[in-house]
This record gives C-alpha cells, sequence and structure tokens, in this order.
C-alpha cells in the first residue's frame, strides 16, 4: 500500500486537494477532522484537566482553548503532548484498516507533517502550494482569521521554500479546481505505474 502525505501551508489548497484525492476514490486521513472528533471525545478531559474552563457540554470550546495557548508555546507544547499521540494512534487504526481492505493508495492529510516528523511514516509527501497573492486572498477569506491568529499558525509552520525541498511532489493550486483535479489525477496515475 502507498502511503502519500499530503501538507501545505495555509491558505495553499490542502482541504480542496483532499476533498478531489476522496471524489477519485482514495481513502483520506485527515488529522484535522480527528481532532475535531477528539475534542468531543476522548480528548476533552485531557484538555480540561490541563487547561481548566476550556471545555463546556462536554466538548472543547475552540475559541477558549485558543485564547489560552496561542502565543504561548509551553502551552501549546502541552496541548499538543495531549492530541498528537490520539491523532497517531487513529491514524494506525485507519491505516490498519486501509491495509485490510486492500487499498492500494492512501492519503495522509498531515498539515504539520514536516514539523511533527510525520514523513517518516509515508512513501512519499506532496506539497499543495499557490502563488502569494491566491495565498493571502484565500486567508482574507476565512471567517474569523486575525492577524495574530494568522501570525500564531505561520510560527508553528516550516517555511515554504523549506517545504519544497522536502516534498516528493508539488501541486500549484493557483489556477483553480479544474487544473487541481487534472494535477491529482497525473500524480495517481504516476503513483500508480510505478507500484
Amino acid at each position: 500500500m502507498f502511503i502519500l502525505g499530503l501538507t501545505g501551508s495555509i491558505g495553499m489548497g490542502k482541504s480542496t486537494a483532499a476533498a478531489m484525492f476522496r471524489a477519485a476514490g482514495v481513502r483520506v486521513h485527515d488529522s484535522d477532522a480527528v481532532v475535531h472528533a477528539l475534542y468531543r471525545g476522548a480528548a476533552a478531559p485531557l484538555v480540561e484537566a490541563a487547561f481548566p474552563g476550556t471545555v463546556r457540554d462536554g466538548a472543547v470550546d475552540r475559541t477558549a482553548l485558543a485564547a489560552r495557548v496561542i502565543g504561548d508555546s509551553a502551552a501549546m507544547a502541552r496541548l499538543e503532548s495531549l492530541v498528537h499521540p490520539l491523532v497517531r494512534a487513529d491514524r494506525a487504526a485507519f491505516l490498519a484498516a486501509a491495509r485490510a481492505a486492500g487499498e492500494r493508495i492512501v492519503v495522509l492529510d498531515i498539515p504539520l507533517l514536516f514539523e511533527t516528523g510525520a514523513e517518516s511514516e509515508v512513501d512519499a509527501v506532496l506539497l499543495v502550494t499557490a502563488s502569494q497573492a491566491v495565498q493571502k486572498a484565500r486567508i482574507a477569506a476565512r471567517p474569523g482569521m486575525t492577524e495574530e491568529k494568522l501570525a500564531a499558525i505561520l510560527a508553528r509552520q516550516m517555511p515554504e521554500s523549506e517545504k519544497r525541498r522536502f516534498a516528493d511532489f508539488r501541486i500549484d493550486t493557483s489556477a483553480g479546481m479544474e487544473d487541481t483535479e487534472r494535477q491529482i489525477g497525473e500524480l495517481l496515475r504516476k503513483i500508480g505505474a510505478a507500484r
């Protein structure tokens, strides 16, 4: 089974690319979606114990949690130490199920793939990228995005130039959906042919 790691900085089109892989019949493990589910389940009591007052009605209040951890590297590290092992366990279960089902290719959508060392868990890394102008426009269109929030997100991400050096494949989403879909189709054919 070929494991493709999918990553990209904020506003580059990673979520759109993940949706296109799904539409092409490829199973995708979405780390962000897993975190959302964990915040409504197994992670909630752990987060509440570490950051009292951040859980409401049994689920993590993301706004309250963000107020506690954004801009505080020690708090962010503490949160990650609670959540990342749960995400890794979910990812391992996903891979086991995909192998059992005989999948030929799967995608692991991991926002901080290089930053967390997850590249060692995949056969190749796909970096989704876009022009700076397109990235800025997409970020500006995000609801609730503030300068502080963006600065905190960017501070945790490896610079784009470094990601480009380390990635095995790149897809540029600047030219729109149809072009992105074409590039994904080409990549899947390339991976399929190489297997």
